[in-house]
């Protein structure tokens, strides 16, 4: 029976149980098969042939509103309770899973074919002494596979030998982390001494005990055990599957972890689920309809049972009853009759055309060339189609600094070497001069080896070099050789340098063009031409930077033998490391640091010590135990590290330049006027973030006050929390204002927005975040925080981001959204309810992690503004018409229920029922849920307070639904009694009977269908064809149906289906039949209409407002873009360096600041009125999309 349940993919027994060890040998399939380690053999489709029907059927089951339909269907082969053909059930419903069985089946086989693919890539596997060509689903753990240059990785190995030197190995993590840049590997001397040696491999025996498979990418512990011996084995001689093999001719390793064991598939878990506040509130609405249904029924039940005790006996003799069970019975089939009745008020095509409009709104997004980045060729993508109304409804923003906010291309830009700055450009007088395009670049000609696209201005700096400043050329030796940058050598016998950071790639690429040539490294030495001298260093310590370090250092051999120790990082680490001599350097490189600051450059510490020959024996005997300890390595390393970084020698600092992206100022402008709030999250340290604030327009001069929280305890945190809030509202209670908010018993305490005059700002550092973070107090720091218009937290960790944005979610009754573009930033967009990634400098890891991406911060603000409030509005129509429609078509068959005796007879044809909501109403909804705008684009931007309403949930929400309910119950009340009265003793033309059943049948349904199609027309602001199309083409197809349904030949061919033979000709030929329609409807539609006129007149909405001033417009308005009046803002602040917050080998990766800018008044009017009918549309591909407010020109 297991193998069984197994060949249908469904897994049965205990399962297996949980791995805490892995222990393997290298060739000995024999020792590694009791263990029954996964293949290698990867799986991520889940159906097959067999189990697709019953396994899919299975999940949309599990669906609320599918279930319901199937309990329907199966009440309806009851005879006794069903008045409804078994069709009008069967139909819809089949028609639902069909095609979200055709998504998934297509879905499911991409997912084969890929599969498929991957499986049966070959790789040359070590068999009995031979390599043999295998398929990768044949590899097992403990095999020895070769690898060559380019070859993707089979599986997770531990690494034995290369064709390199020294057994290194290149590897490209693209499809592991989206980091393009190379990393090095290196396997044990004990194994790479094996070479491609195939009869030493084949005899090579090593033992491997190491940890289970978990989805850590940057850890690994392990032993392994050959002759003996026990040697450590850490990251850096792993090889994960889905990295690809670069720049390295041959590589042999051994499968250590295979298929679903690798890292790789173990972080290809499902992601978190996201669901729009939308979809919440539908659950609750749809348990309500269930309620409202179950009341109907129990109302017309207990009709059922008074009319038959009363009236039941009268009818006998043209009805006799077939059982003698009384009227409670009666009441109790009617009771079930009715719930088959009455069920299109729960509607199952709902959650198919929301799925329509949310792949449709997401191709608009894909397809807006008004998001399409030239220069990268990168278009805008919705990685999801779940999430788009959600876009309208941003209250927070969270974002990045580095890449996100900034460009991430790093220059070098200015330097203090030995007191004196370099980079600025003076005249004859001493007098500092603007850097221009015109201005006169440094000559580097005679450097053969110089960037041609580097470029400097200031020529003092070059003479100083080449004239052989003793201090310069240290300065420049040291950026040549304190760095992890991988030299790589192109075919036209040029340099390329793959940089783990930007900011290495700057300082080494300056190195190079003064004269200081990084040309090759390999794991014991560094190769360096110094100007037209090639030099080889002996490297013989690596210093790495981790996040308390906050600096690296190398210790290096030179070719005369002199030893010596190069440290570069942030200053303030630096300074307190340096020799009591260096006091006076210090003072005047700190005047430098100062003025760079001033001008947002990100900086950098450089010193350096010599090392005594005896000293260094000792140090590195401590170093390798450190080095080779089991147990707390890195502790261990970081205190041997500390005890000889000290007495430094100051050499100077540099300042690299990583300007803002385009539009980002304005782009946080505008949606600050949105009233949506902006949280930057940066590493960087407090100093460089308040220049961030002001070079993005975040903090402004006419703020009442940008408070610093920089507290260094539990306390002082606090006050400075209670100080801040107390600042911006005296009357704030300690006590924070809470409520209780959720549904379905998921109660969460939501702390409420309070009430502040004026705007402020808050900067709070990483350690005094940690602190706002615990438990007691999150919610005062939550208070503080959200009472600012803008918050900056500095030197933040991925995890702090994390936790930031999961206690907003948490305490704020609001929408989140952040924004990044690198790894650091994925626990972010995780955690909010819209993850947004920016493809740039840091590799793809936060564009894989993300449900919208693009390629520049400017294309939020056309995201949000425009996509999103389209999206938000137009899913709240679509929700309120469809309500509408469904709820006076059900309600129409709850008022005939006291004219029939509550024989649950339908109003409507059966064929009516059937097609009412699949091909009657169905296609003109669609039009108006993916085509309608309030207003256009343009408006969008000028207007961006048309953004508020969805924060506020002004669109949807259980009142609209109410509404909707409310508006339903008139107009069935109109539709019944109209059409019952109008039909009631009247006769044809020629004097002949028409009041019949299905006239009367006919009439009802015809005035619905007008009358609902005129609600549509009412609720759509803009016409297209296509909306057009679907309108009138719908109607069309309804006449042309009836017409043929209820013809003599389709009663003859189906007599007993097709009951209603000529009632569309005879009833709809007269006068007074479409009379009643024409009342009918206008009495529907009427109160509608008087409602909103007086609604505009007396309280008329944004909305109202900018459709009315567009109306006064013959013309779209057009706009040119004001000349920018912002000057630089000078700071004595000191710009800071940050790194990464991940360690592995030569992972330093910087952050600093930007130009610090305070325009010169509070959000100047970014675009005025164009007077010139040739004016340039605000909306161009390649510019920042700005637009004046709405309050510079006010509408009446």
């Amino acid at each position: 029976m297991g193998s069984l349940l197994s060949s249908f993919g469904i897994e049965c027994g205990g399962g297996k149980e949980l791995e805490e060890e892995r222990r393997l040998k290298a060739n000995d399939r024999d020792f590694n098969l009791p263990y029954k380690y996964a293949t290698n053999e990867i799986k991520t489709s889940k159906y097959n042939i067999l189990t697709f029907l019953p396994l899919n059927l299975l999940e949309q089951l599990q669906r609320l509103a599918n279930a319901y339909f199937l309990c329907l269907l199966c009440l309806q082969v009851i005879p006794a309770i069903s008045s409804l053909s078994w069709f009008t059930t069967v139909v819809p419903l089949l028609l639902v899973l069909s095609m979200t069985a055709a998504k998934d089946a297509t879905d499911d086989i991409n997912r084969h074919k890929s599969d498929r693919q991957v499986n049966n890539r070959k790789v040359e596997v070590l068999v009995n002494g031979q390599l043999k060509s295998e398929k990768w689903r044949n590899v097992q753990v403990g095999d020895i596979i070769k690898l060559e240059n380019n070859q993707f990785v089979t599986a997770d190995l531990l690494l034995l030998s290369s064709s390199e030197p020294l057994n290194l190995v290149y590897i490209e993590t693209a499809e592991l982390d989206g980091e393009t840049n190379l990393k090095v590997k290196q396997a044990l001397t004990c194994t790479g001494d094996l070479g491609d040696n195939i009869q030493g491999l084949s005899a090579f025996r090593g033992e491997v005990r190491c940890e289970a498979p978990n989805n850590r990418l940057d850890k690994f512990t392990g032993n392994l055990e050959v002759g003996g011996q026990t040697y450590a084995l850490d990251n850096d001689k792993i090889l994960l599957r889905g990295c690809t093999l670069r720049n390295t001719q041959w590589c042999f390793g051994l499968v250590v972890f295979g298929g679903p064991d690798t890292k790789l598939m173990q972080n290809s878990g499902k992601n978190r689920f996201k669901r729009t506040s939308i979809d919440h509130l539908m659950n609750v609405l749809v348990l309500t309809i269930f309620g409202g249904l179950a009341f109907m029924c129990t109302i017309l039940a207990i009709g059922k049972g008074i009319w038959e005790s009363r009236e039941g006996s009268a009818f006998a003799a043209f009805l006799p009853p077939q059982d003698e069970n009384g009227p409670a019975f009666a009441a109790f089939l009617t009771f079930w009759s009715y719930v088959i009745i009455l069920n299109t008020v729960v509607p199952i095509s709902l959650y198919v055309s929301v799925e329509i409009i949310r792949l449709g709104n997401s191709y608009f997004i894909d397809w807006d060339r008004k998001m399409y980045h030239a220069a990268s060729n990168t278009p805008a993508q919705a990685r999801t189609t779940t999430l788009n109304e959600e876009l309208g409804q941003i209250k927070y923003i969270f974002s990045d600094k580095t890449g996100t906010l900034t460009q991430n291309i790093m220059s070098f830009n200015k330097c203090s070497i030995n007191g004196k700055s370099f980079g600025n450009v003076v005249d004859h007088k001493g007098y500092r001069l603007e850097i221009t395009e015109k201005t006169p670049k440094v000559d580097f000609k005679w450097n053969d080896l110089a960037d041609p696209k580097f470029s400097f201005h200031d020529h003092s700096l070059v003479e100083a070099v080449r004239q052989g400043s003793e201090e310069a050329q240290a300065f420049f030796r040291l950026l040549a050789l304190c760095h992890t940058v991988m030299p790589e050598e192109l075919s036209d016998g040029g340099l390329n340098y793959q940089a783990q950071s930007p900011d290495e790639g700057a300082l080494v690429t300056a190195a190079r063009c003064f004269g200081f040539v990084f040309r090759a490294r390999t794991p014991e030495s560094i190769t360096v031409i110094e100007m037209g001298q090639e030099r080889t260093y002996d490297l013989l310590a690596v210093l790495d930077f981790n996040n308390v370090r906050k600096r690296m250092s190398v210790i290096v051999r030179s070719p005369e033998g002199k030893l010596a120790l190069y440290c570069k990082g942030a200053d303030t680490i630096i300074y307190e490391r340096l020799h009591s001599s260096c006091s006076k350097l210090m003072e005047v490189t700190t005047g430098h640091l100062n003025e760079y600051a001033g001008e947002g450059l990100r900086t950098l510490a450089l010193a350096y010590k010599d090392l005594d020959e005896g000293y260094f024996e000792s140090w590195i005997e401590r170093h390798h135990e450190a080095s080779t300890a089991l147990d707390g390595r890195e502790e261990k390393l970081d205190a041997v590290y500390e005890e000889i970084e000290k007495d430094l020698m100051l050499l100077g600092s540099s300042a690299v330049e990583d300007k803002l992206q385009d539009g980002v100022p304005q782009t946080i402008e505008q949606l600050a006027k949105a009233d949506i709030k902006i949280w930057v999250l940066t590493g960087d340290k407090q100093e460089t973030a308040e220049n961030i604030g002001y070079s993005c327009n975040m903090l402004r001069d006419e703020m009442k006050e940008v408070f610093i929280i920089a507290g260094n305890s539990h306390e002082e945190v606090e006050r400075e929390l209670k100080s801040a809030r107390t600042a911006m509202d005296r009357t704030s209670s300690d006590e924070p204002p809470m409520r209780k908010s959720g549904i379905l018993g998921k109660k969460t305490d939501v702390v409420e927005d309070e009430t502040v005059e004026g705007e402020y700002g808050m900067v709070i550092n990483g350690h005094s975040l940690a602190y706002a973070l615990q438990d007691g107090l999150q919610l005062e720091f939550l208070r503080a925080a959200c009472m600012c218009q803008a918050v900056i937290c500095c030197r933040v960790t991925p995890l702090q981001k994390a936790q930031v944005v999961e206690l907003v979610k948490k305490h704020k009754k609001a929408v989140t959204l952040a924004i990044g573009d690198g790894a650091n930033d994925v626990s972010m967009i995780k955690a909010a309810h819209i993850g947004v990634g920016i493809s740039g400098q840091e590799g793809m890891q936060a564009v894989l992690s993300s449900d919208y991406s693009f390629a520049q911060f400017r294309y939020l603000q056309r995201l949000l503004l425009v996509h999103g409030r389209w999206s938000y509005l137009r899913m709240c129509k679509f929700l309120r018409y469809f309500f509408y429609k469904n709820f006076t078509f059900t309600f129409v068959h709850f008022w005939y229920g006291f004219f029939c005796g509550f024989s649950a007879q339908t109003v409507y044809d059966e064929w009516f029922i059937t097609l009412y909501n699949l091909v009657y109403t169905a296609l003109p909804v669609l039009g108006m849920a993916l085509f309608d705008q309030d207003v256009d684009h343009r408006w969008s931007f000028q207007c961006p307070q048309l953004y508020t309403p969805g924060q506020l949930n002004l669109y949807f929400s259980k009142r609209a639904f109410l509404r909707c309910v409310l508006h339903s119950g008139y107009s069935s009340l109109i539709l019944f009694f109209i059409p019952y009265a109008a039909m009631a003793d009247t006769v044809r033309d020629d004097g002949k009977d028409i009041a019949d059943y299905q006239s009367f049948a006919l009439l009802a349904q015809t005035c619905l269908l007008v009358a609902v199609n005129m609600q549509l027309g009412l609720d759509t602001h803009y016409w297209t064809a296509v909306n057009q199309f679907f309108l009138w083409g719908s109607m069309s197809v309804y006449f042309a149906v009836t017409f043929t349904m209820y013809s003599n030949g389709m009663y003859l061919i189906f007599t007993s289906s097709f009951p209603f033979i000529g009632v569309a000709r005879n009833s709809l030929n007269q006068p007074n039949v479409w009379l009643t329609i024409l009342l009918t409807s206008i009495l529907c539609v009427l109160p509608v209409l008087a409602y909103r006129f007086l609604y505009m007149q007396l309280r008329p909405t944004i909305n109202d407002k900018v459709r009315h001033k567009v109306r006064q417009e013959k013309v779209p308005p057009e706009f040119k873009k004001a000349p920018r009046l912002f000057r630089p803002r000078m700071s004595t602040r000191r710009s800071g360096y940050a790194f990464s917050h991940s360690r592995g080998y030569g992972d330093l990766v910087t952050s600093g600041k930007f130009l610090g800018i305070r325009p010169l008044r509070s959000r100047p009017p970014l675009f005025s009125r164009s007077t010139s009918s040739s004016a340039a549309s605000p909306v161009a591909e390649d510019s920042p999309q700005i637009f004046r407010t709405i309050e510079e020109d006010p509408i009446a």
